[in-house]
């Protein structure tokens, strides 16, 4: 199954952090999370929040309204998801936490949208380079970076923070 998410064209994007992984997992697993990182979260509200099953809603602060399914959970280390409008097309999501360091780690999170997925991937190349990547990459330096901001200052990142997104904002 996670070959058809993993078939598509990825964004992929790390930050480091100057906490150690136990830190970073604790905030980016916590329940409704991204009420206090997600630059561009309105609301993050818990559909289901248990030891094997975990999904939430998540609107941005145009309106749209996506779903986060939950596929895999590695306590610790991160975990795959499914996002998208509930009933419609779906993007494959991993987080991923490394320890380069004793007291830092980094934070990775690499997604194969579904943008353009329907498209044989020469042609959706050039579209993804210079359309979608560019995009995707900075809404997820934004996102990683809330993370970074709650964590260094202890308090909730302010909304578009980090600049508008023309996709979210």
């Amino acid at each position: 199954m996670v070959t058809v998410w993993t078939d598509r064209l990825p964004v992929c994007h790390s930050l480091d952090f100057d906490v150690g992984a136990d830190e970073l997992w604790a905030a980016i697993s916590e329940p409704g999370n991204l009420n206090l990182s997600h630059p561009f979260c309105k609301s993050n509200d818990v559909i289901q929040w248990q030891e094997d099953r975990h999904s939430d809603r998540l609107v941005y602060l145009n309106g749209r309204d996506y779903v986060r399914k939950f596929q895999t959970w590695e306590e610790g280390s991160g975990y795959t998801l499914l996002i998208g409008e509930e009933g419609g097309a779906q993007s494959y999501v991993v987080w991923q936490i490394d320890s380069p360091a004793r007291g830092k780690s980094r934070l990775t999170i690499t997604v194969y949208p579904h943008i353009l997925a329907n498209l044989p991937k020469f042609v959706a190349y050039i579209p993804h380079e210079i359309w979608v990547k560019p995009r995707l990459k900075k809404y997820l330096d934004s996102v990683i970076s809330g993370f970074r901001y709650y964590l260094r200052n202890g308090e909730s990142v302010p909304r578009d923070h980090f600049g508008k997104h023309p996709w979210f904002s």
